[in-house]
């Protein structure tokens, strides 16, 4: 079954394999099966799911964040060595950082999104959740690649993946690293561990200076516009009619459009959807689609900006390690704040990594290292010197298989 962690498609069994499926079975990798999720994929903290929430190896009661949480949580358990997911707004890194394990969201265009079910879909990217950068390196060579059935993806060939199938990364010498201030000013709890990551990356020959992305704050309202616009067109297909769930209950076809979205989605799917619809009525677009629109072209302007005077940059992923089932729950507004160092790369389409750096309260946190857009080589060779010094990506739950 492929169900999108919704009602909507509890008994759904997809008629063909998506690209990054039939890619990952042509090199011989074995699939174990598919992982829960949060509903449409919308949510940090793998909680909206219908099937029920998704939880933390390194605590029961703890989340593994969203929406690849189910992804996350099956490499962090030991119970397979790598996994794919999805990630839109951070629904790679951020699970990945709470969960104490390597995620890679690649460039907006290097991996097909044929076959993915869209949430967002100039957002939407597939990319490998792994232990360590080696194995997503492998992952992202065998996943990757131009296909002509996705009118998105990037046809181009780089050397460095056929290396990279193989397990081969070059390690870049002598980076400039930018360290953007407007992340830093709010990393909290996870200051300390990116501190531990500055000092070996410069230990290693790299220099870091610290850099501006004056619109990171927009990000996260600018982003919530643009992506439950894009939902609320793309969910509009399921009406209980062509295929979802249909209600047993209606008495006209009103009706039954009216039913069976109403039991077939989720409180979180629900929300974005009218929040969308709202922001791409008449009398509204302007004022708040193509604003946002407008702001992620300034976001995306403050990258290519940066990456005018640095190579790379190093960031947080999250705030701190992850938060307790329920806490966040009856807060949108707060966990939407979940993805605050995620979404700005997602609207700009560069690529990121998400790596295991050190623990705050016993719970593992993830550094972020952000490239230009088809550099996944840089961050994860980056990444992959970084791991070479260090054991966090090597330290595993008590509860591992």
């Amino acid at each position: 079954r492929t169900t999108a962690g919704s009602r909507m498609l509890a008994d759904f069994i997809a008629p063909y394999n998506a690209t990054v499926v039939n890619r990952i079975n042509t090199q011989g990798m074995v699939m174990l099966g598919k992982t829960n999720m949060d509903e449409f994929a919308m949510g940090s903290s793998n909680e909206n799911s219908y099937f029920g929430p998704v939880t933390n190896p390194w605590g029961q009661a703890l989340v593994p964040g969203g929406s690849s949480g189910g992804s996350a949580a099956a490499v962090a358990a030991g119970i397979t060595p790598a996994a794919t997911g999805t990630d839109t707004g951070g629904s790679i890194r951020q699970p990945a950082s709470l969960c104490g394990i390597t995620g890679l969201k690649p460039t907006y265009g290097r991996v097909s999104r044929y076959g993915m079910i869209a949430f967002a879909s100039s957002l939407d990217q597939a990319g490998p959740m792994t232990h360590d950068a080696i194995d997503a390196a492998i992952l992202l060579a065998a996943m990757a690649g131009f296909d002509e059935r996705d009118s998105t993806s990037a046809d181009r060939e780089d050397a460095w993946m056929a290396d990279a199938l193989q397990g081969k990364l070059s390690r870049p010498a002598g980076l400039k690293i930018g360290l953007p201030r407007q992340y830093f000013d709010h990393a909290n709890e996870s200051a300390a561990p990116l501190d531990g990551v500055r000092r070996c990356l410069e230990a290693q020959g790299h220099s870091c200076v610290d850099i501006d992305l004056p619109h990171t704050d927009a990000a996260i309202p600018a982003y919530y516009v643009i992506a439950g616009a894009e939902a609320s067109t793309n969910l509009s297909r399921y009406d209980g009619v062509r295929f979802g769930h249909r209600s047993d209950e209606s008495e006209s076809l009103e009706d039954l459009y009216q039913r069976s979205r109403s039991e077939g989605f989720g409180a979180e799917v629900k929300r974005r959807i009218l929040t969308g619809t709202y922001a791409l009525s008449v009398g509204y677009y302007d004022a708040y689609y193509l604003k946002a629109q407008k702001i992620r072209r300034l976001i995306a302007n403050d990258f290519t900006q940066a990456f005018t005077k640095v190579d790379v940059l190093l960031a947080p992923t999250t705030l701190g390690g992850a938060f307790a089932q329920g806490s966040l729950t009856k807060d949108p507004v707060a966990m939407y704040q979940q993805d605050k160092f995620t979404v700005p790369v997602s609207l700009a389409g560069l690529p990121a990594l998400s790596m295991p750096c050190g623990f705050v309260a016993n719970l593992p946190v993830g550094a972020q290292l952000i490239g230009p857009a088809f550099r996944e080589d840089l961050i994860l060779g980056l990444a992959d010197a970084y791991q070479a010094e260090t054991d966090w990506h090597q330290t595993h739950p008590e509860q591992i298989v």
